[in-house]
């Protein structure tokens, strides 16, 4: 039986499929950008990313420290309420430098 966390990580790793499929036609920031449902599509996600992020009990989080779990967390109260000032060059860089470690050290968590 898996516990409430572990529930929470598995949607976070379907969250980051989702951002990876929604992404993964686009050669740069500038495409991803232009095709505005991909990439809101995509920041959507990221905020379900980083709600996941507060839904995690305190223990859980200390137990796995080794994810920069604040940054992630972060990053969706950027998304959420800054949202036309988001950085599309980040946001690619974050997609295509961060979310495939995330994903495989969250994957290495279950």
């Amino acid at each position: 039986m898996y516990s409430k966390d572990d529930t929470i990580i598995f949607l976070m790793l379907q969250t980051i499929d989702k951002i990876f499929e929604y992404s993964s036609e686009f050669l740069n920031a500038e495409e991803f950008y232009k095709d505005g449902k991909s990439f809101d599509a995509v920041m959507m996600n990221f905020i379900a990313l980083g709600e996941a992020v507060i839904k995690l009990s305190e223990s859980y989080k200390d137990r796995n420290n080794h994810i920069v779990w604040y940054k992630i967390q972060s990053f969706r109260n950027i998304a959420a309420h800054d949202y036309f000032g988001i950085d599309e060059y980040e946001v690619w860089q974050i997609i295509k430098n961060h979310l495939p470690k995330l994903k495989e050290d969250l994957t290495n968590i279950i």
